[in-house]
């Protein structure tokens, strides 16, 4: 009953945003629904870190509460300084100066989807320094959206660009990939380096050359007229060194690692970014005046992203819960276990089956989190090697919630971009199920079962 009530509120919630209605305002209703039923079928609805007020229907608000100061206070508070930053850049003209200098050797390369393919492949690059999946997408809605745009890429083949990069888990120190280790009996080193990243490699590779064709036929088939904007009707009277910029938060990611220098919050890169460029308008102005209104572009930037991104953040997260108290991810569980022991055949319903929970839900740790404890026990039973099982479904939980009109990273791409959710899963689509099977293609012939 939990798995029919679950998908049918979820084909609801997405009929209705498919229909044009308030996607924030649908995914909130759903997931009030969906804990209110919870609450009724007697269900605990907070997490362990939440305390309860002693009466289970007052415990609904109290979690939307809870996601409030969570999700504005971290999640929340990088895309809003993103956004501001992003803001402040394009008032001072400095994304305009990126688009005038970029233009000239990029103007070289004819078709726009081999520079969106090279801006995938530097935006997975970066997935290495930015383990958050929504994090790396406002980050690179707010630095690399705007180029391709300028570049004569669509705003929805852009966006999909930097709604994707985190679907295959590349970095060898991330914590999922530091949790499968431990359910694979492997070592760290040997799990990372020599069984995982050759195969995410290699579907990144076959993802980037989806792209170029799935966008591109897309685009075609929409009627999509791509334009790049020509120099010479770009005017600004920024410096020509304004053009870094708007890169700068990417490059005090990689700096402040914690190896090259002290690790930094993004959000504490971002405000010495913006006091940077506020130093830089201070001298080229000679007044404050110019500074305080550029400043209140940031203001203005950040007001706007919490009305559009934040709030359909937390809108989804609460649709997310009620799914999950609700018992959906438990009672997959139970379906996987009554399928039978043959490896391939048990690899596949694990891959199916979280593949689905990150989709519906529109997260990638929470059904891996949950299926990865059946796989120690699984694999003993079934006499099959732990890693076989581990990688795709470590996988499949990030390339499912790429695909999910809900996940954290697809509604801030869509808010950032103005573009649907569900024509970012479209696009994001093809790449995904191509990736899928390149893992578990690789897997198959890579890792002894």
């Amino acid at each position: 009953m939990e798995l029919l009530l679950g998908l049918a509120v979820t084909v609801l919630v997405g009929r209705y945003i498919f229909k044009g209605y308030s996607a924030t305002g649908v995914l909130l209703v759903g997931g009030l629904f969906l804990l209110l039923v919870s609450v009724l079928m007697g269900h605990q609805i907070l997490p362990k870190n939440v305390p309860s007020t002693g009466q289970p229907l007052a415990d609904i608000p109290e979690y939307v509460k809870s996601l409030l100061s969570n999700r504005a206070a971290d999640l929340g508070l990088m895309v809003m300084a993103l956004c501001g930053f992003a803001s402040y850049t394009t008032h001072i003209g400095a994304n305009d100066m990126v688009v005038k200098l970029a233009s000239r050797p990029l103007s070289k390369i004819r078709s726009p989807y081999v520079l969106m393919v090279a801006a995938y492949f530097v935006a997975c690059v970066l997935s290495l320094a930015v383990s958050s999946a929504t994090g790396l997408g406002v980050l690179l809605m707010a630095t690399l959206f705007p180029l391709m745009v300028n570049m004569g890429i669509s705003r929805g083949a852009a966006a999909a660009i930097c709604a994707s990069p985190a679907a295959v888990i590349l970095s060898p120190t991330s914590g999922d990939v530091v949790i499968a280790a431990q359910a694979s009996k492997m070592p760290l080193i040997d799990f990372a380096f020599k069984t995982t990243l050759p195969i995410s490699i290699a579907a990144i590779v076959c993802m980037g050359v989806t792209h170029f064709f799935w966008q591109r036929y897309l685009d075609r088939r929409a009627g999509v007229e791509l334009s790049r904007q020509d120099v010479k009707e770009i005017q600004t009277h920024a410096p020509a060194f304004y053009a870094l910029l708007p890169f700068t938060p990417i490059v005090g990611v990689l700096l402040f690692n914690g190896k090259l220098a002290p690790e930094l919050h993004i959000v504490t890169i971002l405000i010495i970014c913006i006091l940077m460029t506020s130093c830089l308008e201070f001298l080229r102005h000679r007044s404050v005046k110019p500074v305080f209104a550029g400043l209140d572009t940031v203001y203005k930037g950040m007001g706007d992203a919490f009305t559009s991104v934040v709030m359909l953040i937390v809108a989804a997260g609460v649709f997310a819960q009620g799914l999950s108290t609700l018992g959906f991810i438990s009672q997959l569980i139970a379906l996987a276990q009554s399928f039978g022991s043959g490896a391939v055949v048990l690899m596949l319903v694990l891959v199916a089956i979280t593949t689905i929970a990150a989709l519906t839900t529109g997260s990638g740790n929470a059904p891996f989190y949950a299926f990865v404890e059946l796989i120690p026990k699984l694999a003993a039973q079934s006499g099959i090697n732990p890693a076989f099982l581990a990688i795709p479904m470590l996988q499949a939980s990030n390339l499912g919630r790429t695909v999910s009109p809900v996940s954290g990273v697809v509604v801030a791409c869509a808010g950032m971009s103005q573009v649907s959710p569900f024509d970012i899963v479209k696009r994001t689509s093809l790449p995904i199920v191509v990736g899928l099977v390149v893992v578990i293609a690789g897997t198959c012939m890579l890792v002894p079962a």
